[in-house]
């Protein structure tokens, strides 16, 4: 697969980005050069290799316990808030109204 000026302005359009002339080669020149590495990678032989779940043979997912606690009370959560009322933290509005 190489990548041309028209696949590359359908990924800059489903990406919503825009270059120039200058940064459009520049891009496509760096696309092209990772296609070629992942081809690269199509030439190792992986025949009997195994995928690995993790990448050192010892390591184990960890998943602790699921167990609710208490480890600071509402009153302690609030009390180094900038701004709060008397149950809950204040935050500035971020959504604005059409």
């Amino acid at each position: 697969m190489i990548i041309d000026d028209k696949l590359l302005e359908k990924i800059a359009k489903l990406a919503k980005l825009e270059f120039d002339g200058e940064e459009k080669e520049k891009i496509k020149d760096d696309l092209n050069k990772m296609l070629a590495f992942v081809e690269k990678l199509n030439e190792l032989d992986t025949k009997g290799v195994e995928p690995l779940k993790y990448v050192n043979e010892d390591e184990k997912a960890f998943l602790r316990p699921d167990k609710p606690e208490q480890i600071i009370t509402q009153e302690e959560a609030l009390k180094n808030a900038p701004d709060h009322d008397s149950d809950y933290f204040r935050v500035p509005k971020v959504i604005k109204n059409k």
